[in-house]
């Protein structure tokens, strides 16, 4: 039996190889699809695409992590995306019509939600089964931190690389990762504190443990009002970062800088990492974890109205910079305060399902914002952005009003609830 020690270790080597993979072509990958000849209002699409297939297939591969297992999940998913990563790369090159891009796109997004859920159900029933009695946040803390890192070191390259070789080649690096962090899971990652069931029809297995999600997880308003929170935030927040790479190199006169392109994930990046730190301190302020969520999301409103109206280049830096620190320090509390609330057994499926919830607010929020940088313009668009983020508010203060034991319990009273907090 590993210790927890070791699960925290081989949970933040795989953050640090997702992220450095992913975030190499963050920074470039909205220029990236108009150098292919896409438009805006096609670019987004394409990336609404990419979160459509998040949506379609959030919940099928978090039942695969609850039926087959965490581990495999996880290796699917790096078969998949590196797959789907270096398919960008011919679309690219041959300037592939649209309908390409989405497919490819769709193809994508199933690559990421092998990952979504599966991790994290992983990390938190093998600290329960190791021992481990401390807190939540302040491991999640760490998973940011090193999500920071990643996200610096892999944007900073990703600019680079394409600066000096091309727009296409830091998506080659990013299939070489994938297909290393493939090796290391394999070795590193097993399930530990969850037994896959064995017999039984598979299929029959994959409905009761949707069925049980549902009563656990949308069946809780607590829970469900926080799913409902995503469709707004999860949006808002893919599209004000994919629009900052044209916003900024608009703003600094200079479409081929891509440098300054990636500026925009490094930035953010710098932010997960201060944000990390932060979580559990800023936790501390106040009394339930949803004041905090709720005094976060309404400074991350006027931050982003701010951001729209700024038209200048170091204004809107400056403004990035809170925007990013307010986003990093919001989701330790979050995931602890959700983790709080669901059972073991169907932890996998129902972080997938909130992480669809965050992936169709993508789905609607980035062509109307794309459409809205194309007539109006970017900073235009991020007004739009608030009044869009705006309206999760209302939504936390609902998840609040049902008091729920993970508002208010410290990280280190025990392991998540495994009944209904209705």
């Amino acid at each position: 039996m590993p210790t927890p020690r070791a699960i925290q270790r081989t949970y933040l080597t795989l953050m640090l190889g997702n992220t450095l993979a992913a975030s190499l072509i963050w920074g470039i990958n909205t220029i990236f699809l108009l150098d292919a000849g896409l438009s805006n209002l096609q670019a987004f699409a394409a990336n609404a695409f990419f979160t459509g297939g998040m949506v379609l297939f959030e919940v099928p591969t978090g039942i695969v992590a609850d039926t087959v297992g965490r581990r495999a999940s996880y290796l699917l998913g790096t078969l998949t995306l590196t797959a789907s990563t270096l398919l960008y790369v011919v679309l690219w090159q041959v300037e592939a019509p649209f309908l390409a891009w989405a497919a490819a796109s769709m193809l994508l997004g199933l690559g990421f939600t092998f990952f979504s859920g599966a991790v994290e159900a992983w990390l938190v029933d093998a600290l329960n089964a190791t021992g481990f009695d401390g807190e939540l946040e302040t491991v999640f803390g760490r998973g940011q931190i090193v999500t920071g890192v990643g996200m610096l070191t892999g944007s900073i390259a990703g600019g680079f690389i394409a600066q000096q070789v091309s727009l296409g080649a830091p998506f080659v690096v990013r299939g070489g990762i994938l297909a290393v962090m493939f090796v290391v899971a394999f070795r590193l990652m097993h399930d530990v504190g969850f037994t896959p069931e064995e017999g039984g029809r598979p299929i029959a297995e994959m409905r009761k443990i949707a069925s049980a999600s549902i009563e656990y997880g949308w069946r809780v308003p607590a829970v469900k009002w926080l799913m409902v929170e995503a469709l707004f935030t999860g949006g808002v927040g893919i599209y004000a970062f994919y629009a900052l790479q044209p916003y900024l190199l608009e703003l600094y006169g200079d479409p081929h800088a891509y440098q300054i392109a990636g500026l925009a994930a490094a930035i953010v990046a710098g932010a997960q990492i201060a944000g990390g730190v932060a979580a559990p301190r800023i936790r501390r302020l106040f009394r339930r974890r949803t004041s905090a969520l709720i005094a976060i999301a309404c400074l991350g409103v006027v931050d982003l109205v701010l951001i729209g109206l700024a038209q200048s280049f170091a204004g809107v830096i400056g403004l990035t910079v809170l925007w990013a620190l307010f986003f990093a320090a919001t989701m330790p509390i979050r995931q602890t305060y959700i983790n709080r609330m669901i059972p073991s057994r169907q932890r996998a499926t129902i972080l997938s399902f909130d992480s669809m919830m965050s992936s169709t607010g993508g789905v609607w929020a980035q062509p109307v914002l794309g459409r809205a940088a194309d007539v109006y313009g970017y900073g235009t668009s991020y007004v739009f952005s608030a009044a869009i983020a705006a309206l999760a508010i209302p939504c936390l203060a609902l998840s609040r009003r049902q008091n729920a034991p993970a508002d208010t319990a410290d990280a280190s009273n025990g392991p998540p609830a495994t009944t209904s907090n209705r």
